[in-house]
This record gives structure tokens, C-alpha cells and sequence, in this order.
């Protein structure tokens, strides 16, 4: 009897978290980086802070200013970013730091403020402490803002494989504050606009015609709003990408569901990316990927010449790559191969129709491939934009 024993056990839990958009968000008259977590039981609060060094050297300050305002007890961990650095060793030495000053997992949730690398280790490492510690995330990129920061997966790479090691991990909060992104590089403003540019691509016809229309002057502005009309454009177009975002990832959080709209520009990027480290950007192998299925797109007759121009010309305005000599028929052909591992023996690949639409499909083959990669080059040429 005891032999053929059996036991199923079905459970769930619940998922809820909030972005909140929240200006001057180290400014001491506001509290919401304090509130989440907090009960507010007249204890001191305490709270362990992970900063990207390259903010600490801008903003370091002011989050101390702010931080000692309001009584808090902190230790600051200052870590370097770049896809490079995002390693298992470093999700170690942070939960080393965090061991070491001791938080009541309850009501003390991690701060984590920087770019979407930083973010993605801090993620992994507190949801592997003590299986699961509460966190709060800043994001100081328009990468973090639009793409990492609202999602719930953590990573790093491994083994020469990009966000190999991982897991899915609500923060509690993420404050979106603009302003950082007045401090950050054209070339990292572009590489947000990619993630951006890809929403649009895939399934918000009307956020491309913002970023045909309206782009240029958003990356000129670095999301500012200098300008009346760069004001009323970069509050639009902020506001449709991180709503188009969250409305692919709440039914599919887990990603039980493979066909999944924005890993457009994800397939073969991954494979491109880490090729071309530590020069190339996430967002730059993602447009250079969503380069490459326009004109797969192309080539099936699911895009007109026209509106794959218009394509190309955004990604040109954007100040983002359309080629690459990492583009090559080998390069890709494996990138696809490999990609097919991850989605469970298919290729799933998204395709845009038109713009602003999409279909999945799974029977990409080398030759159709080569065509494209030929196709992509000859478009490219025209706006003569290149990254090595």
C-alpha cells in the first residue's frame, strides 16, 4: 500500500506590485521611497542600500542628505555596473554585506538604485536571501524605466550566456523618476528608446508615430521637457511604453505562456550582445535585432517597403544601430539555434505585421536567414549608422 502512496499538492500565491512614477524622488518632503515596508510602528527604520557607482558620483549626496533626514539607519553598497560585472560572484559579495548588517526581512526591504544591471542583480540576490527579501527599485536608466524596472525577472550571466542564471522577482515598489535621465549620455538615452521603439513595433502603432514624429527631439531633450512639445511627447511616450510593457507581462508574469510579443528583438540579440561586449549596449543588439525581423518581416510580404523604411529611419533618428559585423549568417544561425533551447524546441520568433501588430513563427530556415541578413545590410547603408 505504502508503494503506491501519492500526494498532489496545488497551491498559488498572489503577485502584487506597484510602479509609481514620482518626481525628485530623493527630494526630503517626499516619502515613498521610506513608506513601502514600513509599518510605521515608532521603530528607527533601517535600510540596506545598493547604488551604481556611477550614480552615487552624481546623485550619492543627495541620497545621504535624504537618508540621514529622515533617521534612517543605512549601510550603502557601492557597485560598478556594465553587463560585464553582472556576475554570480557579485550577487555573493552583496548578499555578504547584507548578512552582515542584519535587516528584519519584514519591514527593512533592500534599496536598489541604478541601471538595469544592478537592478537585475540585486533582484536575484534578495529573492535567494532567506528565500525571498523584500526590495525597492530606483531606476536611473531609461532602460530601468520602461524595460527592467516594471518587469520580474533577475539575472546575471553565465558561462558566456547572457542572464543564464535567474529568477522571477516582484519588487515591492519601483519609483520612476525622469529627472535621472538628465545626467545619462545620448548613447544611453538612444538605448532606452530601443526598448521603447520595440512596444511600438510589435503592438502600438500610435507610440511609433510618436517616435517618427516626436523622437528626435525626446533624445535631444533627454526626456526633459524643455520644450512644450517635447514635454507633452516625452510624457506620452513614457506613459504608452512602461502601459504597453505591463500589459504583456501581467498575464504572463512567469512566462508559462513562450509566445511572448516582447521578446521581440530578443532572439537573437542575447548571442549578439555578449559577442560584443563590453562596447555594445543592450538596447543596440535589441535594435539591431528588431532590424533583422523587419526584414525577415520584409521578405515575407508582411511589411511593404514603405513602412520598412520608415523603420529604418526611426532606428536612424533614435540614434540607434541597424547593422553590425557581428551580423553574420554564423553569428545568427547559432544565436537562433541557442534561442530555440530556451523556448522549448521552437523558435517562436515574433515578427511585426505592418506596425504595430504581430504573428509568431517557428520555421525560419538558413537560407531565408542569409536574405535577410543581406536585406537588413543594404538598408542599413542607406542611413549609414554602424556599431562594430
Amino acid at each position: 500500500m505504502a508503494g503506491n502512496s501519492s500526494w498532489h499538492v496545488k497551491a498559488s500565491q498572489p503577485v502584487h506590485y506597484e510602479v509609481r512614477l514620482c518626481h525628485r524622488v530623493f527630494d526630503v518632503d517626499r516619502t515613498d521611497l521610506l513608506d513601502a515596508g514600513c509599518p510605521g510602528d515608532g521603530r528607527a527604520p533601517r535600510r540596506f542600500v545598493v547604488v551604481d557607482e556611477a550614480v552615487d558620483r552624481l546623485y550619492g549626496a543627495d541620497l545621504r542628505q535624504y537618508l540621514d533626514h529622515h533617521h534612517v539607519t543605512h549601510e550603502i553598497m557601492v557597485v560598478k555596473s556594465g553587463e560585464v560585472r553582472k556576475e554570480i560572484d557579485v550577487v555573493l559579495r552583496f548578499v555578504e554585506r547584507l548578512d552582515h548588517f542584519g535587516i528584519d526581512r519584514r519591514r527593512e526591504p533592500v534599496i536598489v538604485v541604478g541601471g538595469g544591471v544592478v537592478m537585475d542583480i540585486v533582484g536575484l540576490a534578495a529573492s535567494l536571501y532567506r528565500r525571498g527579501t523584500p526590495f525597492v527599485r530606483v531606476p536611473t536608466t531609461l532602460v530601468g524605466l520602461v524595460d527592467a524596472g516594471v518587469g520580474v525577472k533577475t539575472g546575471v550571466n553565465f558561462n558566456g550566456h547572457k542572464n543564464q542564471l535567474g529568477t522571477y522577482a516582484a519588487a515591492k515598489l519601483t519609483l520612476l523618476d525622469p529627472g535621472f535621465l538628465s545626467t545619462l549620455s545620448r548613447r544611453h538615452i538612444s538605448n532606452g528608446l530601443a526598448e521603447i521603439l520595440k512596444v511600438g513595433l510589435i503592438k502600438d502603432e500610435a507610440l511609433f508615430g510618436l517616435l517618427e514624429r516626436h523622437g528626435r527631439l525626446v533624445l535631444d531633450e533627454h526626456f526633459q521637457g524643455l520644450s512644450a512639445e517635447g514635454d507633452s511627447a516625452a510624457t506620452a511616450i513614457l506613459q504608452a511604453a512602461i502601459s504597453g510593457m505591463l500589459e504583456e507581462l501581467e498575464p504572463n508574469l512567469w512566462e508559462e505562456t513562450l509566445e511572448r510579443s516582447m521578446d521581440y528583438g530578443h532572439t537573437f540579440s542575447p548571442s549578439v550582445e555578449m559577442l560584443g561586449l563590453p562596447s555594445m549596449l543592450h538596447g543596440e543588439a535589441v535594435c539591431l535585432d528588431m532590424a533583422l525581423s523587419t526584414a525577415l518581416a520584409y521578405g515575407r510580404g508582411l511589411m511593404d517597403e514603405d513602412e520598412c523604411g520608415r523603420v529604418f529611419a526611426v532606428m536612424s533618428d533614435l540614434g540607434l544601430p541597424t547593422w553590425s559585423p557581428l551580423h553574420t549568417p554564423e553569428v545568427l544561425m547559432q544565436a537562433l539555434h541557442a534561442t530555440v533551447r530556451r523556448r522549448d524546441g521552437q523558435q517562436r520568433l515574433p515578427l511585426p505585421v505592418g506596425i504595430g501588430k504581430n504573428l509568431f513563427v517557428n520555421d525560419v530556415r538558413d537560407e531565408e536567414l542569409v536574405s535577410a541578413i543581406e536585406l537588413q545590410r543594404e538598408m542599413a547603408l542607406r542611413g549609414s549608422l554602424e556599431v562594430a
